[in-house]
Parts: structure tokens; C-alpha cells; sequence
């Protein structure tokens, strides 16, 4: 099946009415321009849409040729929302282009769409036997099958080590390479056994693939080195008292935001000794609002929504100091 004949899926969009509230779109701030770093099937965006004014804007941005499709039937029919066909680090530059300098407000969605997962097309999931792919964009780079065909041992050991924190990452990458010497290893399901094999314990109620699939597909799509550039690209369009909201699906994600936040939301104080007064003193640029995890209730009803945590922060009306992070 092609991407042009693969049905709509369903998508739950994690901490909707939260993620919304957090931006604050309300009074003068509903005539602003807001940002969805990722539109997915548009649950966000449109909620947004709901809340701006007439003289409000939406800008979306989405890697996925199918969220790109869903997304033109919204732009057809509300001229306050426009879809950007790439990720989200490309942010800054990509409202430039549009004249925006300053947004107030901007929300990061992360990870993994329910309808990719769904999709054995796509080959993010080791449930269903599909092409090894792992690509959010179908349309550039490699694919995970013909990463792993010429990676070498110690490559594939450090991603799975580091982006999937997988304890038998050793273990992995040997049987990995083993295998393909034998037969190229392009199925989701065939390398979902390779690994079944080499990872010696399993953690309770998980998959012992789930870890090292995690891994590939951040390695594949580039997504921390994307949401660092992204995180960055945010805070600098972000105007004075707008609001960013990130909800991250795993710790190396979430561990990113926070740091990234916790750094502009702590003054860099200089040395007590220096003759500086009180009114020079270096500022925070942002402060910390929020850290909130999905109800109970939206778990048993979406138990994808469990590992989401979002922490939402305001960019503060002060003009940055030397010695602030860039």
C-alpha cells in the first residue's frame, strides 16, 4: 500500500485543553500569532484556531508528507492558518521568510504520531511486520534499513546505548551485524527477533525491541539534535510574555527541555565582589509556569499519553545580559 492509498488513522492529541490553556490565548493575546511546532492531525492547531481572533495566526510546521496532507484541508478553509512542510528547527528561519519576527506563543508536540505508529508502512513499530523505515519525512534521507546495512558495530552500539539508554547495546549491535551477514535486514518484525535474541532480560510489561527501536528512530529523524536548534530557534522568536509549551514522550527529551528552560530561567549572577548595582544585575529571561503530566482519566482512555510531560515557561520583558545562554 502507498502512502497516497494508506487510510486515515486515529490520533489522540496528549494534554489538548492543557496545552492549549498553557499559551494563554485570551483577550489582546487572541489577536497574536502562534506557532505548532508540530501538527501532526492538527488537534492542537485547531483547538488554537478556535481560541485566536480574526486577526489571530496560526503557523504550523510538520516533517510527515501525510500530517502535510491533512493539514491543506485546514489551510483551505481558514485563512488564519499556514503549514510549513518541515521540522520545527527550522522555525526562525522559516518565519523570517514570512516577515514574523516575534511570536506569542509556541507550542512543541514531540515524538511520534499515532497514526505513524499505526501504519506498518512506516516502520516505527516492532508489533506489526512492515518495511524497515523509520522516517518521518518519507521524502528525504535514509532509511533505517539502509542505515543498518552499512553502519558499523560500534555506530549502531553507541545509538542504541545512547538514544535508546539499552543496557545490552553490546549484545545488540553484535547480533545486528551477524544477522545482516546472512541476509539484509529490512523488516520491522525480522529485526524486532534479532534483538528478541540478544537482550538477555526483559523489563516487565515492555517489549525488549521497544529500547533499541527508540533509538534508531531518533538516530534516523535527527530528533535531539533537532529539538536542541528547535528549543533554541523557539526562545528566540518567542516575544516578551509569550509562552512556550513542550510536552517531551522521553527522558532524553524531557531532560533537554528542562535544562534548556532551568538555564533562562536563572540569572547568572557575576562576581559580589564587581561594583555593579542592583538595577544592572543580570535578569532571568524566562520563567518556569508549569510541569504536567496526562489525568488519570486520559491515560485509561489513551494509555500512549503515559509517558507525556509538558513544562510550559514565559519569555520575561527583559532585555538579555552578556553571560546569558544563547
Amino acid at each position: 500500500m502507498t502512502e497516497n492509498t494508506v487510510p486515515e488513522l486515529q490520533h489522540r492529541t496528549v494534554l489538548l485543553e492543557e496545552a492549549v490553556d498553557a499559551l494563554a490565548i485570551e483577550g489582546a493575546r487572541a489577536d497574536g500569532i502562534f506557532v505548532d511546532g508540530t501538527f501532526g492531525r492538527g488537534g492542537h492547531s485547531r483547538r488554537i484556531l478556535e481560541r485566536l481572533s480574526p486577526r489571530g495566526r496560526l503557523i504550523a510546521f510538520d516533517k510527515d508528507p501525510q500530517a502535510i496532507a491533512s493539514a491543506h484541508a485546514l489551510t483551505q478553509s481558514d485563512s488564519r492558518f499556514e503549514v510549513v512542510h518541515d521540522s520545527f528547527a527550522t522555525m526562525a528561519a522559516a518565519l523570517a521568510e514570512r516577515g514574523v519576527t516575534q511570536v506569542d506563543g509556541i507550542l512543541l508536540d514531540l515524538g511520534i504520531s499515532s497514526p505513524q505508529v499505526d501504519d506498518a508502512a512506516r516502520g516505527f513499530s516492532f508489533r506489526m511486520d512492515g518495511p524497515l523505515d523509520m522516517r518521518m519525512d518519507t521524502t528525504r534521507g535514509i532509511s533505517a534499513a539502509q542505515w543498518l546495512e552499512t553502519a558499523s558495530e560500534q555506530i549502531i552500539e553507541r545509538v542504541v546505548r545512547d538514544y535508546g539508554e539499552e543496557r545490552f547495546a553490546f549484545q545488540v549491535a553484535k547480533a545486528i551485524v551477524a544477522s545482516r551477514s546472512v541476509a539484509p535486514i529490512s523488516g520491522t518484525r525480522q529485526l524486532a527477533e534479532i534483538v528478541a535474541r540478544a537482550v538477555k532480560t526483559r523489563e516487565k510489561g515492555k517489549d525488549p525491541a521497544t529500547r533499541t527501536f527508540q533509538a534508531i528512530r531518533i538516530f534516523i529523524n535527527r530528533e535531539l539534535e533537532e529539538l536542541e536548534v528547535g528549543l533554541r530557534g523557539a526562545f528566540g522568536c518567542l516575544a516578551p510574555n509569550g509562552r512556550m509549551a513542550v510536552i517531551s514522550f522521553h527522558s532524553l527529551e524531557d531532560r533537554m527541555v528542562k535544562q534548556f528552560l532551568a538555564a533562562r530561567a536563572t540569572a547568572h549572577q557575576p562576581d559580589r565582589r564587581l561594583p555593579i548595582r542592583a538595577v544592572d544585575l543580570p535578569q532571568p529571561e524566562m520563567k518556569l509556569l508549569a510541569k504536567m503530566k496526562p489525568s488519570a482519566a486520559e491515560i485509561a482512555d489513551n494509555p500512549r499519553s503515559r509517558s507525556a510531560v509538558m513544562r510550559v515557561a514565559v519569555r520575561l520583558p527583559y532585555t538579555p545580559q552578556a553571560g546569558a545562554p544563547k
